[in-house]
């Protein structure tokens, strides 16, 4: 029983005097490529197809290790439901969207989106793209939004190619013909017709609310996008000040420079030392504004002096503060 790989096209069989491994990956691609030996029959039922959806990879213009291990594992997956003999439809695509994107464009060739600019069609990228030391002298160069993005198309489509080429000499077992990038046409009327939708169902929606900034590339950050490292910190006590001229209260904080955006003072329902100044108010200090004392559940009595300032915004906890006990910003 022949191989399904054998036919008058593969290579003969010979011994080198030499034996290596030179060219072995590109020869093999081409040979796949040229059958069609991982593409998708779209003829096949819907039960008789495996579909493998895996999330593009972000092309960052960084390849490393982690890209081959993980699309290992994918593709063993696909092999096995290939031997077992389903129709496996397992496409590629990469994703071009996102703040790494604009980080990588805007590192990489040293320039800055600037919104007020008109888009000039005569804009080249700059000479010393890819040389750090030489944009660092110079300064970053202000370009249009839809320059901007010229060059995004341009970097991720080089950025793509290594992609690309890294994943065929692995000899993942993808069908290069169903090949997608998230800031193509088709991927963006697609995305565009699923928020209208979302919009025609009440799905989407505009409100007020905080959102994370980057200062340094001046855009909003996903969560997504972030990183959470520990820092050595201390404590420091503030006292509130009670109009009734009772004791004041002690609240412990790593964030003093917050006291400024305070509006309020948290502490726990069933915490009982704080029960009786629930709906009281109290001033802060340096800045005597008055604010409320509220109860929430999510305010630790464990922690520091099981009180709390509430400030628009140190963290996502006053975020959620903020929203549920409806308070100003």
């Amino acid at each position: 029983m022949s191989h399904p790989d054998a036919s008058a096209h593969a290579p003969a069989p010979s011994i080198p005097e030499r034996p290596g491994l030179e060219g072995l990956e590109d020869r093999w691609d081409a040979i796949w490529e040229e059958r069609g030996t991982y593409r998708f029959d779209r003829s096949k039922a819907r039960a008789e197809v495996f579909s493998i959806d895996t999330p593009p990879p972000t092309v960052s213009g960084s390849l490393h290790v982690g890209h081959v291990f993980s699309y290992t594992h994918t593709d063993t997956i696909a092999r096995y439901q290939r031997m077992s003999g389903r129709e496996v439809f397992y496409p590629m695509g990469w994703d071009d969207n996102g703040l790494p994107t604009e980080r990588r464009v805007q590192n990489y060739f040293g320039v800055r989106c600037e919104p007020s600019l008109t888009y000039d069609p005569d804009f080249t990228a700059p000479e010393d793209a890819g040389d750090p030391k030489a944009m660092k002298e110079r300064g970053d160069v202000a370009i249009s939004r839809r320059n901007f993005i010229d060059l995004c198309h341009v970097l991720t489509a080089e950025d793509e190619q290594a992609f690309e080429a890294l994943f065929r000499r692995l000899g993942l077992s993808v069908d290069w013909t169903q090949h997608y990038t998230t800031i193509d046409e088709r991927c963006q009327r697609v995305s565009q017709r699923g928020f209208l939708r979302n919009l025609a169902r009440g799905e989407a929606y505009q409100i007020e609310a905080p959102t994370l900034w980057d200062v340094t590339h001046r855009t909003a950050v996903a969560q997504a996008e972030l990183e959470d490292r520990e820092r050595p910190g201390a404590y420091h006590t503030l006292a509130f000040h009670r109009p009734d001229g009772g004791d004041d209260i002690h609240i412990a904080t790593t964030r003093p420079e917050l006291v400024a955006a305070c509006v309020a003072l948290v502490a726990h329902p069933d915490d009982e030392r704080y029960q009786p100044l629930f709906g009281s108010t109290v001033t802060t200090p340096v800045f005597d504004v008055e604010v409320p004392v509220v109860a929430h559940e999510l305010a630790d009595p464990e922690k520091g002096t099981g009180c709390a300032m509430i400030c628009t915004f140190g963290d996502t906890t006053d975020v959620t503060w903020w929203r549920e006990l409806d308070l100003d910003v």
